[in-house]
């Protein structure tokens, strides 16, 4: 048997999945494309997660839409952020090319050119139906991420939401959390959480406040608040296709620490709110988290273990989370530990830390009989990868260059007309459109606040009172005090004097008589 013939064979009946699955395209050797080599990807597999990865400009972007439609096609609702806005080509059909006329020749399968339900949200607002949380679904420690705060900062960011929980004290926009950091820094909010959480210095309150200020003066305060993103929405079907939803960062590509941890502060969610299901035959949902080194740089090592434990649990809840960068060392060894399915575009080596990113790719791929794994990965061309997945029984597959096939939608964004449109016409878009503003944080401490103000202003009055009475009842100079003007008046003084008298009278031994005889006037 011929070396092509083998590893035709070894493809077909590793890449042979029994149920539903996603055709990634077909086995490559020496340059030569086998479309009966066809690698394939079990849909009962992709909840145990996933990693697309290759250096700019090698085709990862075009890989995730090939994957979203596949998905789509089999009912299954994807979420994706579009980093430049070019994903919204999904909602209509793609044109035919030669280039892609020539790899369909190649791979032995038809265009046919599809489009797929797209929703488009924004954090801004601007640019798709407004995706927004609470402060509190983010909870501390990813909103002390988004603030980029060090660990004293962090750790008062924790002492804030404790008390905030305890009183019941609802921290929806970042209003609330200002008033909150505000009140608790100084006065008698500082005295009152003192003995119970411990005292917030004047400095730190400052730097959390001017760093909450920095995300208001981006534009971006109105990603915090209600009416919050129900999840629900991510898992609607349209005419029995999964919805693409499309998480637009066009206008916030400079602010990457904000929508990578706002995304995983939904798979927070997701983690938390949905059932256990175990294994199903498809997945419920795949969550694609493209820019992915962006979520890992400079993170916390509590950063770190929350999305450790989210990824590692949350695949019984039918969810499958796919990572997308440049390279599988920009993701921490406990996460990449947890990804099963892995399509690795090109890697290229130009420098020392490319040599060594490269040896430590390598190491991670099993043994494969048909390719020298360094070699071929830095030789893929566009619209190439190297892939491994986990079929049925969860067993690593072999090790297969592959060339994929294309996407069947427009690979680009819509024109502005009709992205318009799509927007415009968008359920999602008219639900979310309008703030809504519940009484929280902010309207309970202002107006505990101002009570105590009032209290204190109404202390001070009666001390000003009691005052002025006092000062009243003391002689003014020339005039007779109180006392005084009552013993000088006449009856006063006639009281006054029978007492003497008759005090003087014992004291002389001499009797005093009235009118009437009787001693002592009686």
């Amino acid at each position: 048997m011929s070396e092509s013939s083998k590893f035709i064979e070894k493809i077909k009946s590793s890449y042979a999945p029994t149920g539903s699955y996603i055709y990634l395209g077909a086995g490559i050797l020496d340059g030569q494309v086998h479309s009966e080599a066809e690698v394939n990807l079990s849909l009962k597999m992709m909840n145990r997660h996933g990693l697309i990865a290759g250096a700019t400009g090698t085709g990862k972007t075009r890989t995730l839409q090939l994957l979203a439609e596949q998905l789509s096609d089999a009912g299954v609702p994807v979420f994706m952020l579009d980093v430049k806005g070019d994903l919204s080509g999904l909602n209509q059909p793609g044109a035919v090319n030669p280039k892609i006329e020539e790899r369909a020749q190649q791979l032995n399968k038809p265009f046919v050119p599809a489009g797929f339900p797209v929703e488009i949200y924004s954090l801004s607002g601007k640019t798709g139906a407004q995706m927004r949380a609470t402060v509190f679904e983010f909870g501390p420690t990813l909103l002390s991420k988004i603030l980029d705060l060090n660990d004293t900062q962090a750790g008062v960011m924790a002492v804030i939401f404790k008390y905030a929980d305890d009183n019941k004290m609802p921290v929806i926009d970042l209003n609330d959390l200002k008033k909150l950091v505000s009140y608790l820094s100084e006065g008698a909010g500082a005295a009152e959480i003192k003995s119970s959480y411990g005292s917030i210095s004047t400095s730190t309150s400052g730097t959390i406040l001017r760093k909450i200020v920095a995300i208001e003066q981006q534009g971006l305060g109105g990603m915090f608040g209600e009416k919050s993103f129900d999840i629900e929405d991510l898992f609607e079907r349209v005419d029995g296709k999964g919805t693409i939803s499309l998480l637009n960062i066009a206008d916030v590509q400079n602010q990457p620490i904000l929508y990578s941890t706002f995304l995983l502060s939904l798979l927070a969610e997701l983690f938390s709110t949905m059932p256990e299901v175990g294994d199903l035959d498809k997945p419920k949902l795949v969550f694609f988290f493209d820019e992915a080194h962006l979520l890992f740089k400079n993170s916390s090592k509590a950063f770190l273990e929350q999305i450790e434990t989210i990824i590692r649990l949350i695949r019984s809840k039918g969810i499958g989370v796919f990572f997308c960068t440049q390279s599988p060392t920009d993701v921490p060894e406990s996460v990449l530990g947890q990804l099963g399915n892995r399509v690795q575009h090109a890697l290229r080596a130009f420098t020392p830390n490319d040599v060594d990113a490269l040896k430590k790719t390598v190491n991670t791929y099993p043994k494969s009989d048909f390719y020298e794994i360094d070699k071929i990965l830095t030789s893929l061309g566009t619209g190439q990868a190297l892939i491994t997945v986990l079929n049925e029984k969860g067993i690593p597959t072999e090790v297969s260059a592959t060339m994929l096939t294309p996407p069947r939608a427009t690979m680009g964004p819509l024109t502005s007309v009709d992205f318009e449109k799509l927007i415009q016409s968008s359920q999602m878009f008219t639900k979310y459109k309008d703030l809504i503003d519940p009484e929280s944080a902010y309207e309970i401490l202002t107006k505990r606040i101002n009570d105590q103000a009032a209290a204190a202003e109404q202390e001070k009055q009666e001390k000003e009172l009691q005052k002025k009475e006092i000062q009243d009842n003391k002689a003014k100079p020339g005039e007779k005090s109180l006392v005084e003007q009552v013993m000088g008046a006449t009856i006063t003084r006639q009281i006054g004097k029978e007492i003497v008298r008759g005090i003087f009278g014992m004291l002389t031994g001499k009797k005093t008589r009235s009118k009437t005889g009787g001693l002592f006037g009686f």
